[in-house]
């Protein structure tokens, strides 16, 4: 299990540095290094590990990108079920029994500048349903907001909130960072309740 926790830390810290940093030009040269910091009693494995299990709130990804000159960490903090804001999760996509929910992030640069985006983060459902975050925003969302996009110079971290319009009766069991460039999704599992 400690080992599948590397390579999807190894994921989520490439998709962090190249789908959003700000070197953007492709030019044909081989994929940024990539490492992780798995949490002190992993091992690391070899490439040919199953899937990777979910890591938990808290694990902190780390990864470098040589070629933009850049690094980062990433890691999800925490999930809220059934926020409340003026105008409900229903009323704005017409939908019934939706509520809104948060899914909270951090992400630091520890070298270069480093771009961020709320696109790539979904919430995976036991039937194989996943959501992706809202486009829409209302001033008493959780604050702060994570932004849709944004810049972070090295030293800085950016933390925020990220709201999704969820199935009221049923639990996300996995907040996911994706990528078409990574063989499979970084994912944190939601704690029940």
């Amino acid at each position: 299990m400690h080992a599948r926790t590397t390579i999807a830390g190894a994921a989520t810290a490439a998709l962090l540095l190249t789908a959003t940093a700000c070197d953007s030009q492709s030019t044909g040269q081989p994929a940024p290094a990539v490492t992780s910091s798995a949490p002190s009693s992993a091992v690391p494995s070899p490439l040919a590990t199953p899937p990777a299990a979910p890591l938990t709130f808290g694990t902190t990804i780390s990864s470098s990108n040589p070629k933009a000159g850049s690094a980062a960490t990433v890691t999800v903090l925490g999930y809220e079920h059934d926020v409340r804001a003026h105008t409900s999760a229903d009323e704005e996509y017409k939908t019934s029994g939706y509520v809104w929910a948060a899914v909270e992030i951090k992400v630091c640069s520890t070298k270069g500048t480093v771009g961020v985006t709320r696109t790539p983060w979904a919430l995976a459902y036991a039937d194989g349903a996943r959501v992706e975050p809202s486009s829409s925003t209302y001033d008493d969302f959780p604050r702060p907001e994570y932004p849709f996009e944004a810049d972070i110079r090295n030293g800085d971290c950016l933390r925020g909130k990220t709201v999704f319009a969820v199935p009221g009766k049923q639990r996300p069991e996995r907040v996911l960072y994706t990528s078409s460039i990574l063989p499979e999704p970084a994912e944190w599992a939601v704690p029940p309740q």
